[in-house]
């Protein structure tokens, strides 16, 4: 199930980008999601013109945070969004700042205004936001990914977005503006950006009181997202087997814990099973190769938690979707573990419509406020380093060689 929907979703990304590739700058038509591929310059203006006015309307001081989410089209998912801005706006580190929130995923922001799941909500792209924040005349710039490894949508916000902005690609900003902000730019890692990341993150997933109560009844499985063999981008696969690691490591109950993903080889949850088996594994993440042993675990139930900021599609379908046989929930299951995938003493639920009497919660990482101050650490490192030579440069600022 999930390498074929990976080949779907794959496909629809291939042509996606053909289409977005064949598309003119000159022509005012990008990879965003705009409406499609041969629309006149007259609708990329009016998606512009959109961004224009949400930022402007909102601006209140020369100082911008853009959160940068894949998306989602999950009611629950845009409620986890609202906390995370909320959050942002309430802490003290980030009063002054204003605080928007862009959708990476082109497939993410047309299917979501077209209203799949819930009523139609509109989101828009990182690189309309930035053209909107120059436009705006911000002064300091800090764009905060919200994935939980650096892969390949985190490529895209450093190395396409914020890259396309500091070289000024359009031509939309005068280079006074862009010397303005030489060294005013900054990029907010994702929560695991560093191995370091990895050992914070497994000591606060296993303070979670949730998180607690279940590991010391059973199997606890962390669903990720990853990146398929072949594309990992900045050694980002490595972390999940390095966050397995230092949960693994934990007193007393570590040796219940474990880590898998959706698309990523050798840590399917078929794998996953392997691991609580018994056995000893060698993995080859990029240029790095992990030779892990487990010892046979003998716990008769299981529960599942997401490993990614929303719960969406993957949560809710990939892992926790119990008409589908090949769904975690499902082979877990069919393996002798008794295993839920949802639970009913999750705490901090964002959902806004959720009713507990009708059915269990699949909490997303976002929805735990102690891992929304992980990432919004990374955020006030970012601020830290402006004006410093860790910030970005900009190439109107640069020596002529």
């Amino acid at each position: 199930m999930n390498k074929i929907k990976n080949l779907m979703l794959g496909l629809a990304t291939l042509i996606l980008c053909a289409a977005v590739t064949a598309c003119s700058k000159d022509d005012k038509e990008n990879n965003s999601a705009n409406g499609g591929a041969n629309e006149p310059a007259s609708r990329f203006e009016q998606y512009q013109q959109a961004v224009n006015n949400i930022v402007n309307s909102q601006k209140r001081s020369d100082k911008v945070i853009l959160l940068v989410a894949f998306g989602s089209t999950w009611e629950q998912a845009y409620d986890t969004f609202d906390k995370v801005i909320d959050d942002y706006k309430k802490d003290l580190r980030f009063q002054g700042w204003d605080v928007f929130l862009s959708f990476s995923s082109a497939i993410c922001i047309n299917n979501a205004r077209a209203g799949e799941n819930v009523a139609p909500k509109d989101f828009y792209d990182p690189e309309h936001f930035l053209t909107a924040i120059g436009k705006a005349g911000y002064k300091k710039i800090v764009v905060q990914s919200l994935q939980v490894i650096p892969g390949e949508e985190y490529r895209r916000v450093r190395d396409s977005y914020v890259k396309d902005f500091m070289n000024n690609r359009n031509g939309d900003f005068t280079d006074a503006y862009m010397k303005s902000i030489d060294r005013q730019v900054a990029i907010g890692t994702p929560l695991m950006a560093e191995e370091s990341d990895a050992q914070t993150l497994a000591t606060t997933l296993n303070d979670e009181p949730d998180v607690q109560a279940a590991v010391q009844q059973g199997i606890v499985a962390f669903m990720g997202h990853g990146n398929p063999v072949g594309y990992d981008y900045y050694g980002g696969n490595i972390r999940y087997l390095q966050l397995e690691k230092y949960l693994r490591a934990i007193p007393t109950v570590g040796q219940n814990y474990y880590v898998g993903t959706v698309d990523m080889a050798d840590t399917y949850a078929e794998n996953v099973l392997e691991h609580i088996a018994g056995g000893t594994f060698t993995y080859q993440v990029g240029s790095l190769a992990e030779t892990v042993t487990y010892p046979t675990n003998n716990a008769t139930q299981a529960q599942l938690f997401v490993l990614m900021s929303i719960a969406g599609d993957h949560a809710h379908n990939d892992m926790a979707d119990p008409e589908d046989p090949e769904s975690w929930f499902s082979l877990f299951n069919a393996a002798g573990i008794t295993t839920k995938a949802e639970e009913t003493n999750f705490t901090e639920i964002c959902w806004k419509n959720y009713d507990p009497t009708q059915e269990g919660y699949i909490p997303g990482l976002a929805e735990r406020s102690a891992v929304r101050a992980l990432w919004m650490k990374h955020t006030w490192n970012a601020i830290m380093t402006l004006g410093t030579d860790k910030a970005l440069s900009t190439p109107t600022t640069e020596p002529a060689e």
